[in-house]
């Protein structure tokens, strides 16, 4: 029943699954990574999820008799978003696989991985193993074996939302208007559960669970598709706008005057709150927080710390310094008290808890924050983005310039800096530059992309 031909290289990424169903991801291939899931973990009893692709369902049931026919015991979480997920992990100390895809569009699906506990799973901690094991089992056919262990089906929802309210003083908080565009997500099912019985007024834009997403994609980081929140913040007249991505773990905040904040500043707002509670904690910022963040964290009394961008990296540093708390310029949020891992409703409970104490509104707490001119992340695609990374290395170490290689390209100037990376996930290349200003931004970003054109002009960038 082998068949000696499938490869699942494009698939595995740095630190999950991720492609096109069915042509990179199908049933047969989710089965024998369900095997070498459960072979690899070594655990009796291994947790599924999934969000609410159409592929989910089928994906996540092969996966599942994979995992049997490695003899483990399969608890069935249904659907749940990806941070439900880790905690279950974490809650019940066992494997789990979540099936999402995240922001990307409907045709995708995908695999998060975390072993017992929330651990992280990633290309150095895992994910290549598992890979080996899942091609073996394609080809000897040792996945298609009849499941052996069994199924059981467990709701966490309630705990969930009960460990996620446990981050705040639920008696400090206050009256305000919020509104949560939850984009078709599982933001449905998980906003309403956590906001249950708190003295928020809560308005939910698009809350049907619908992977093809019909309204507007996934991708909160993208401004676009904040739109709809904003013309509702300003329409009810809301203290803050919260968008969500498709699993989501992930958060956006939009001020009460409809003006988005970034991952960084929020970052930056969480660490104060944190550094209140834990005075001279160690914070994490990735490499394409603002320099804000840092300072902040400093400014606070608190030890920030650098890291690779990717949530199997960070909480695996977190583990290694002890960390309270760890922001991605992505709208990753992560606590150790979520077992590492990270939640954007509980950071988005964080933010609520401070706005109800400092009775400010969000605009007056994020400017002091706001100390830089950031371009957002701009993709740009690419035949080869490692390679065109490698490209522009090379034209920069040619006029003596010095770089930071710990995820992707990252140059430092006195006024600004800049980080080029290929994308984990996509055929993409990030761009991410901060200036003083938002004159000097603009043209810094021409520059640099205008280098990358340069590199991939002499055919260095494939």
């Amino acid at each position: 029943m082998g068949n000696q031909q499938r490869s699942l290289e494009s698939v595995f990424k740095a630190y999950d699954v991720r492609g096109i169903v069915p042509e990179q991801l199908d049933a047969v291939n989710c089965r024998a990574i369900g095997w070498a899931f459960a072979r690899f973990s070594g655990s009796p009893k291994v947790l599924v999820a999934r969000d609410m692709r159409k592929s989910g369902e089928e994906l996540s049931g092969a996966f599942a008799a994979g995992a049997r026919a490695a003899g483990s015991e399969v608890v069935d979480l249904g659907l749940a978003s990806t941070d439900l997920l880790y905690f279950a992990s974490g809650r019940l100390d066992a494997p789990a696989a979540m099936f999402t895809a995240s922001h990307n569009p409907a045709q995708y699906n995908g695999i998060k991985f975390c072993l017992a506990g929330a651990k992280p799973v990633g290309e150095d901690t895992g994910l290549s193993e598992i890979r080996s094991l899942a091609e073996k089992a394609l080809a000897d056919g040792s996945s298609e074996a009849e499941p052996v262990g069994g199924t059981v089906s467990r709701d966490m929802l309630a705990d969930y939302a009960e460990h996620v309210r446990s981050f705040v003083d639920l008696d400090r908080l206050r009256p305000l208007r919020v509104v949560a565009d939850v984009a078709n997500g599982m933001g449905g099912l998980v906003v309403p559960a956590v906001f249950s019985g708190l003295p928020f007024e809560l308005d939910i834009l698009f809350p049907e669970l619908d992977g093809t997403f019909p309204n507007h994609p996934a991708d909160p980081i993208q401004p676009a598709n904040l739109l709809d929140l904003k013309a509702r913040v300003l329409e009810l007249h809301a203290d803050v706008g919260l968008a969500f991505d498709g699993d989501a773990d992930r958060v956006f905040l939009v001020d009460e005057r409809a003006e988005p904040v970034s991952g960084s500043v929020t970052t930056a707002l969480v660490a104060k709150a944190m550094l209140r509670k834990y005075p001279g904690a160690v914070i994490l910022h990735n490499l394409i927080c603002s320099k804000a963040v840092p300072e902040t964290i400093i400014e606070q009394g608190g030890r920030p710390i650098r890291t690779r961008v990717g949530h199997s990296f960070i909480k695996q540093v977190m583990s290694d310094t002890g960390a309270v708390f760890g922001g991605e310029h992505s709208g990753h949020y992560y606590f150790r008290d979520n077992y590492r891992a990270d939640s954007g409703l509980i950071a988005a409970l964080v933010v609520l808890e401070v706005m109800s104490e400092s009775g400010a509104p969000l605009s007056a707490l994020v400017e002091p924050l706001q100390k830089y001119a950031a371009s957002g992340e701009l993709n740009t695609e690419v035949d080869d983005p490692s390679a065109a990374v490698e490209a522009v290395a090379g034209l920069l170490a040619a006029e003596g310039v010095t770089f930071d290689t710990t995820d992707g390209l990252t140059v430092e100037f006195e006024s600004w800096w800049f980080n080029l990376r290929p994308s984990n996930t996509e055929p993409l290349l990030r761009l991410n530059v901060e200036a003083l200003n938002r004159e000097e931004c603009d043209q810094r970003v021409a520059e640099v992309l205008a280098l990358v054109r340069r590199a991939g002009s002499t055919g260095e960038a494939g």
